[in-house]
Order: C-alpha cells, then structure tokens, then sequence
C-alpha cells in the first residue's frame, strides 16, 4: 500500500476529498486542487456547496479566480452526498470542534463524520483529521469508528493520521499554502505516505512527529501558548491603567530586546476558533488523569472576563461627562475577530455588545467588513457607513477591532469620547478625549 499510494502522489493520480468547505477546508481544497489533484469538497450546508460549484468564494483567504479557474475546469467540485468517499484516495476532515454550553468539548461533527466516512471507506485511502481537538482523539474515537464502520484494518488497509490545521486568516504573509505543516500518524509507513502527500501541494515545510497524539498536543501548544501570554498582558494592562502607565508604550519599549521577548497585546478578550477554545480542550483532557492546569486555567479565567473589564472602563468615560451606562448611545467600532477580515467567530466584541445592552446602553455598531452578525441565534444589522453628524450623536464610541482601512484621524475628531481597546488610534495626534485599555 506504501509504494502503492506514493506512487500515485508523483503521478498525481490521487483523487482527493475534503470535508467541512470553511475557513480550513475551502483553503486546502483550493490548493490541493491548484497543485493537480483532483479534489471533491463536502459540506452539509447546501448553500456554501451550491457557491463552490458556481465558483462563488465565500472565503477571504481564497483568491476568486481561483476558485472560478479550478471549477471550470473539473479540478475541484463539492457534493453533499457522504458516498463520495468511495471515489477519493485522501480525505482531510476539518470540521467544527466547538465547546459546549459546560464548556467540554463537542466532537459530534468530527464523531458524524469519522461514521459517515467508514461506510464508504475503501482499502488504500489516507484519513487525515484536521480539526483541532484533544490528544488522543485520532488513535481513541476515530480509529475504532473508522475499522469497525468499514471493516478495514488501520495500518494494513488504510492510514490514519492528524495534522493540525494552521489558518491564520487574514495574515498577508503566511497562508495555507506556505505555512508549515504538522503530520503525525499511526505507523512509520502512514507517517511517511501523509507527509509525502503535503509536500506535494505545500510549500511550507513538512514536519514530521511520531504519532497523532503528538500532533494533537503540539497545536494545543500553540494556542494555549498565546492564551497565557496575551492573560498575562491582560492582567499587566489592568495593573497600568491603575498605575496611569501607557501599557501600549511599555510594550513597544520591551520590543527593543532583540531577545528573550516576544510582543502580546492586551484586548477586549480572545476571538476566532482556536486560541479562546483549545485552552479547554487540554483542561477537560487532563482532568482525566488527575491533573490540574492552574496557570492555563488562570489565563483563561482572565481573558474571559476582558469585555466585562471593557464595559467598566466604558461606564467609567461616560461617568466623566455624569452619564450613566444606562440610556447611553455607543457606537462600536469593529465586530470582527481581528483586523482586516469579515470573521467574527468568538468575537469578544459581540459580548462586549451584549454586557452593554444588557445594561440599558443603546448600542450599534459599524464594521467595514461586516454588515451583519449572528448572536445567540438573533441576527443584527449594523451601520452601511459613518459621518461626522452620526459620530457626533454618540456618546462613546468603542473601539474593539483595528481595522487598518479606518480613517481613526476623522473618528477622533469627530467623537466625544473613544475607548480604544486595540490601539488603533496610536497615530492620531489629538488625543485629549481618546482614552486607551
């Protein structure tokens, strides 16, 4: 199967499969098709299969272009039907891993979908997961689905393996594919087959580990890494703003070090899918062997208490003109995740929405990039634009993304107050009613 399958990679014969078309999958099919396979998407929402087979791209990390080029010419397709399986050689799995309302991993899609792929599962085929999750998720959940679903040996009749998705949307440098990659599989033979697999669609470097539980581990690293460092500047920016010191400026100072340092910044809290949800993931995992990760858990307790700090701070600039929270009109500046793109998934902003109108504050928003947002199943519509009469008419405006195509010159001069959360304002010179996290 080894020589069978590498064999079919130098040839390009292999036919591969991708399952979950979003931020992770849709990037990967995209060049996995680019580099000549040919590649069938899966995706239970009709709608994001229905744009894939018009060569409509939903996704900013994806050039449209290429979308339209790839599909046109038969290279890439997506289906909703699961039999496709049975016609591809390489499946990666990249669907949600979220929390659960307690806070514990949810694995459903990744548990429905190792079931629906062992029906169809035939001999000489790679399963690679995808989707961040807790070590040991390959080798104990999908493993024992994939061999008694389909009847197939893992080793001998197929290989299994995990490598971590790395997406980093909006990153002008780095993308999927440049970014290197991390392969760790059941058995030396898979470990090499997979990793042959990347290196020919990926130009980042292919980095092999010994098993997918290393794999697994190594991307929990990664976020939990930057969990416990923006909690500490977290923290450190509480402290500062007590002690009337520029946190913004201490940062930049310690950059200076061309060594030892490694700049994080503090927020209104922790967005996206990876950093604010892998934390729980190592948490509820090692539980399970007695362990406790109390500086991981007092990071996390930190930033998830950020927007309620920011909504304090909020009342505390409008005490100044003796206004109350309560009836205050706010306008929020940035929904979005990060700067520069139109994702919003674990936005600490929509919470920081929700604490403030929760307190009686009239709250809309404005994101060039985001018209509207879904929360807690409600949908809200936001601003198309801003004037100077409109800014005018709010009594605080909160800035809780840097985008970096706002005009922050015309929003200070036009605004009452601004409670910058992000810095974004570090270049605006009048700076006698900003007032920073």
């Amino acid at each position: 199967m080894k020589q069978t399958l590498l064999k079919k990679i130098e040839n390009k014969q292999i036919t591969v499969g991708v399952i979950g078309l979003g931020y992770v999958g849709l990037p990967l099919a995209v060049e996995k098709a680019k580099t000549g396979f040919k590649t069938i998407g899966f995706d239970i929402q009709s709608q994001k299969v229905d744009m894939v087979n018009l060569g409509d791209n939903y996704i900013g990390d994806v050039v449209d272009n290429d979308l339209k080029d790839l599909v046109k010419s038969g290279m890439l397709s997506a289906t909703t039907d699961f039999s496709f399986v049975k016609d591809v050689d390489f499946i990666a799995i990249c669907v949600p891993t979220p929390l659960d309302d307690h806070q514990q991993p949810d694995i459903s899609y990744v548990r429905a979908s190792t079931e629906e792929v062992a029906k169809y599962l035939k001999r000489e085929t790679m399963v690679v997961l995808e989707s961040t999750t807790y070590p040991g998720t390959t080798e104990e959940l999908i493993k024992p689905i994939l061999e008694e679903g389909s009847g197939l040996k893992c080793g001998v009749d197929f290989y299994l393996g995990f490598s971590p998705e790395r997406v980093d949307p909006g990153n002008l440098i780095y993308k999927t594919k440049n970014t290197p990659k991390v392969v760790g599989a059941i058995g030396e033979d898979a470990t090499e087959v997979i990793a042959a697999m990347y290196s020919a669609v990926l130009e980042g470097e292919v980095f092999t580990v010994s098993s997918p539980a290393i794999a697994e581990m190594e991307k929990i690293l990664e976020n939990t890494y930057r969990n416990i460092n923006i909690g500490l500047v977290n923290e450190l920016a509480m402290l500062c703003n007590k002690m009337n010191i520029n946190f913004w400026e201490v940062i930049e100072a310690a950059k200076s070090k061309p060594y030892g340092f490694q700049a994080f910044y503090p927020g209104p809290g922790l967005g996206g899918h990876c950093i604010p949800l892998d934390p729980y993931y190592l948490s509820w995992k090692a539980r399970e062997y007695g362990f406790h990760t109390s500086m991981i858990e007092s990071s996390m307790m930190i930033n998830d208490r950020m927007p309620e700090y920011c909504v304090e701070r909020a009342s505390e600039i409008l005490n100044r003109d003796k206004k109350a929270l309560n009836g205050s009109k706010i306008l929020m500046l940035g929904v979005a995740y990060k700067q520069d793109i139109d994702d919003y998934r674990e936005s600490p902003a929509l919470k920081v929405i929700d604490i403030l109108k929760n307190a009686g504050a009239l709250v809309d928003f404005y994101d060039p990039f985001i018209i509207e947002y879904k929360y807690q199943g409600q949908k809200f519509c936001g601003l198309e634009s801003t004037d100077a009469e409109m800014l005018k008419g709010y009594d605080l405006v909160v800035i809780t993304t840097a985008h970096t195509n706002v005009d922050y010159d015309f929003i200070a001069t036009n605004s009452k107050w601004i409670f910058d959360t992000k810095n974004a304002t570090k270049n605006v010179k009048n700076r006698e009613r900003i007032i920073l996290l």
